[in-house]
């Protein structure tokens, strides 16, 4: 027989799941986030403040292409060539590392990213959501398990690097996000509260590991592809945007 717990559930885990309108559930979350009590706010970049559309792309269909291209084979083969290097290196440092991926298929992965850089967007209300929180003076990190050269690309095209106060990449601490030892270096580099932190992102694991590290204020996004459906945020608070949880300026 399972123990259950009689302490309250934490910030990141309280049940808004139950069939509401989309108005009631946004509500909901907005009481759930009092920003007077957030002085730091860690955000993702891919899938959190960028549309994770390109990144998807990339892997799925413009690598493929033009790997099949290079080799001289079919694209059907290359997907599948492709999806089992994917599959082997997922959730560690080199699976995010651009160098890896360029020794690992000996073509230049930065270059072929640029061939299709404007497919790089924000997301919905991104841009909005970061200057109101500047304006609450609160302090923006970007933490990103992606590579120097993919996130320079990144920041050179939306240029969102200015509404930041750090950007740090995984591979300056050489371990991914999904690693307690991220979270520790993390603290030590950019000293923060985790009471008073609020972290978003796309993905769940990564969610857990910060939440296991004592990160109270977690929140999933759900919408992180604009092409595709919305996923499930599984145990964490979900949204789909940042209008759900937009601070009020005075």
């Amino acid at each position: 027989m399972k123990a259950t717990s009689t302490n309250p559930a934490p910030q990141w885990a309280l049940d808004i799941h139950t069939p509401r309108d989309s108005a009631e559930t946004s509500a909901i979350i907005r009481l759930m986030i009092d920003w007077q009590s957030i002085d730091t706010v860690l955000l993702d970049m891919d899938g959190t403040l960028l549309d994770l559309h390109f990144d998807n792309y990339f892997w799925l269909e413009h690598l493929p292409r033009r790997y099949a291209e290079e080799r001289g084979i079919d694209e059907a083969r290359a997907k599948r060539d492709i999806d089992d290097k994917i599959r082997e290196l997922e959730g560690t440092l080199e699976w995010y590392c651009l160098d890896h991926w360029s020794e690992l298929i000996n073509m230049d992965i930065p270059a072929l990213k640029r061939e299709m850089k404007n497919k790089i967007q924000l997301r919905p209300y991104a841009e909005e959501f970061l200057r109101r929180l500047r304006a609450l003076n609160k302090k923006l990190i970007l933490i990103t398990n992606s590579h120097p050269k993919g996130l320079s690309l990144k920041m050179e095209v939306t240029r969102i690097d200015s509404l930041l106060d750090v950007i740090i990449s995984s591979h300056a601490f050489s371990t991914p996000k999904e690693d307690a030892l991220f979270w520790q270096t993390l603290k030590q580099k950019e000293p923060f509260d985790c009471s008073r932190t609020l972290f978003i992102d796309d993905t769940p694991r990564i969610l857990r590991s910060a939440a296991a590290f004592g990160i109270q204020h977690l929140i999933c996004i759900v919408a992180p592809d604009s092409q595709r459906d919305h996923k499930s945020s599984e145990e964490f608070v979900g949204i789909a945007h940042f209008d759900e949880i937009m601070p009020e300026i005075a």
